[in-house]
């Protein structure tokens, strides 16, 4: 007897050293869209609270976490902090898929896209914040949690940004960069990343900080007098501090502030946080409810880097051994962001793109999730390799990108060896996608301004919804999901820049980038790698990683890939790239986030006129009705293909066949983007 209660003792304490959760608070419970059911799972509820964690520096599942070990602890050697959290779930109590949305700069994200209506103040309660209930229809408990801390404050009144307080690393000291462009002539200017925060200088107005410009990236930089410019205070209490120059910032120009900084956060631990809550959410009976009978991760951009990173640093796998998601959904993650989020003085909310923060840590290699060998160091890597479970279980994995992430964010690489020589097929727990001809997020903008062009007018949120049930399908019933699907070298859908430039056809009144983001290669010192610490700032650069961009058809439009029904019964030309306009001071750069898109000529008659090599509309579709079966059919051969679900081929054809109409009534003569959406 003595034997088994010692064991038992034992096993209690081992239990709770794993609770890296030691208590949820809830703060608020309410109902969601008060009065509205959402169809067989009915009324939803609202639940928002704080968790708090206790991290063991010494635990081997928190040895990833950059600079842990130099927080603060309590009494019991433990790292203590909290974050707050938003749980939207069925009233019912049926078991239902906890889905985490990894939010985006502090602001939910997945309700805008996959539900349409971005909830307001960031606050999901009322009917109007379900969007089209989408989620909840499908019986989605929603999740999120705040996780990192450089979310600037907005100006709105009564929003609710789910911003973290990490732990702090005190007492150490390092260098930090902050790069910023301007688009029009200003005196001051705010030198932290979009949206976000930056550390401040460890001494007030550093009289030792260096500010330099450069008009490209690769650009030797030009010092700037120390005396010529001051730090001024933030334009919001608790925002970014700026910068005032005589003579004032001026576009065309990349400059850049270094100094000294302290007392980092512990970035990494927001990272763990996510990981414990998860951990605590699948095995707990929450609040009256059973235990999920799935849980998965989703992460739109900067959130799907965040997955990606979670899974590069083993955090994935909770204390105890076991994976947190069994799958995930990683979307515009570009070339995966396994090298951002945890490092001593990050900056989660910068990454590269082709003309902006080059030298800050957000891609590096392994890129692949199957074994690849990178030939200019010989090492052989891959994404997963710390992201098994102590079974040597792995999670479902979606990766989708679309073609602006093959122009801005590298997303060639995560299926090709790192110098572009050869395909590198996903592992058999993950799928890739393409969504061609589309840009990184729905389009919506009715103006050309700052860029060139018309923004591309493809939908790539429907195909995302049939792959959120897809993920679930194949997590819970072993159901395949559709076969991957995105450009590749051996069939000629990925190419190089020069190539795409002599593809794509002349006279459509486009023309294509000069080139698209090379990953460059980034060492910040020997600690870097292994110790998460920059003692080079700014780094040296070695050889870029190679990186290509889909193959262009005689329309322009990216061949390969998943084609959307905006590819498969075409109006125009869907570009993943838009030229920044002249007067940004960067006309040889491409938008960060936007494609372009260009209608074809109606008829023949004005095709001919125009110059354009592309046939009219007049020459593909007879008449309306003849548009309105190739979009018909276009909807049902993905609907065939499990990318588009039933419930979504009326609003493809609504979308459609109502700019089909918008293009039909327009003067080609008006060159304004008004025409593209629904007024």
């Amino acid at each position: 007897m003595k034997r088994k209660l010692t064991m038992l003792a034992m096993a209690l304490a081992l239990t709770t050293a794993q609770a890296a959760v030691e208590r949820i608070q809830v703060v608020e419970r309410a109902p969601f869209a008060p009065g509205v059911t959402f169809g067989e799972y009915g009324a939803y509820e609202k639940i928002r609270g704080i968790a708090y964690y206790a991290l063991d520096p010494k635990a081997a599942a928190n040895a990833s976490i950059v600079d842990l070990k130099h927080a603060p602890r309590d009494s019991k050697g433990r790292v203590l902090f909290s974050s707050e959290f938003v749980l939207l779930r069925p009233v019912g109590g049926k078991p239902a898929t906890l889905l985490y949305d990894v939010n985006n700069r502090g602001n939910i994200a997945i309700l805008g896209q996959v539900n349409g209506r971005s909830p307001v103040n960031n606050d999901p309660s009322t009917a109007a914040d379900a969007g089209d209930g989408f989620l909840m229809r499908h019986g989605f408990s929603l999740l999120f949690s705040a996780w990192t801390w450089d979310v600037a404050p907005g100006a709105a009144a009564g929003a609710r940004p789910l911003v973290f307080a990490p732990p702090v690393a005190k007492g150490v000291k390092g260098k930090v960069q902050n790069e910023f462009t301007v688009n029009a002539p200003t005196d001051v200017v705010t030198y932290a990343g979009m949206r976000g925060l930056t550390y401040e200088p460890a001494t007030p107005n550093d009289p030792h900080a260096q500010l330099t410009a450069r008009s490209r990236p690769d650009d030797k930089r030009r010092p700037i007098a120390r005396s010529a410019w001051r730090f001024v205070e933030p334009e919001l209490k608790g925002g970014p501090g700026r910068i005032q120059l005589e003579g004032g910032f001026q576009p065309g120009t990349i400059y850049e502030v270094t100094y000294a900084a302290k007392d980092p956060y512990v970035t990494g631990a927001g990272l763990a946080g996510i990981r414990d809550l998860l951990s605590y959410f699948r095995d707990n009976p929450f609040e009256g409810a059973p235990v999920p009978r799935n849980v998965l991760m989703f992460g739109i951009s900067q959130s799907g880097r965040v997955i990606g990173r979670m899974m590069h640093d083993g955090l994935n796998v909770d204390e105890s051994g076991k994976l947190v998601f069994n799958g995930a959904y990683l979307q515009v993650p570009g070339a995966g962001g396994s090298a951002g989020f945890n490092s001593r003085f990050a900056q989660p909310t910068r990454h590269p793109s082709m003309l902006e923060e080059h030298d800050y840590p957000a891609d590096a290699f392994p890129f692949t999730s199957a074994p690849t060998r990178d030939p200019a160091t010989g090492k052989t890597a891959s994404t997963l390799d710390k992201a098994r479970d102590k079974q040597g279980n792995l999670p479902k994995l979606f990766y989708a990108n679309t073609s602006t992430e093959f122009w801005n964010r590298g997303a060639s690489l995560i299926a090709t060896t790192p110098d572009a020589v050869n395909d590198v097929a996903p592992a058999p727990n993950v799928r890739i996608y393409g969504f061609m001809g589309a840009q990184h997020y729905v389009g919506r903008s009715s103006k050309r301004a700052p860029f060139t062009a018309c923004v591309s007018t493809t939908d790539h949120y429907l195909p995302m919804r049939a792959l959120i049930v897809a993920l679930d399908d194949w997590t819970t019933q072993g159901k395949q999901p559709p076969a991957s699907a995105y450009p590749a070298l051996a069939d000629g859908t990925l190419t190089t820049v020069a190539d795409y430039r002599a593809i794509f056809p002349k006279g459509v009144g486009l023309t294509p980038p000069e080139q698209n983001l090379r990953e460059p290669r980034l060492n910040f010192g020997l600690r870097f790698n292994m110790h998460g610490i920059a003692d080079t700032i700014p780094p040296k650069h070695g050889d870029d990683y190679e990186t290509r961009v889909p193959t262009p058809d005689t329309d322009g439009n990216d061949r390969g890939g998943v084609r959307l029904v905006e590819l498969q019964a075409p109006l125009g030309t869907h570009t993943g790239w838009n030229l920044r306009a002249p007067d940004t001071g960067f006309a040889w750069a491409t938008s960060r986030f936007d494609g372009s898109f260009v209608p074809f000529a109606r008829t023949e008659a004005e095709r001919l006129a125009a110059g354009d090599p592309r046939p009219s509309l007049e020459a593909r579709y007879a008449n309306r009705d003849a548009y309105i079966a190739a979009v018909r059919l276009a909807a049902e051969q993905q609907v065939a293909a499990g990318l588009l679900l039933p419930e979504d081929v009326e609003r493809a054809m609504k979308q459609n066949v109502g700019l089909y109409d918008r293009i039909l009534a327009r003067d080609p003569a008006d060159q304004g983007c008004t025409y593209l959406f629904a007024q």
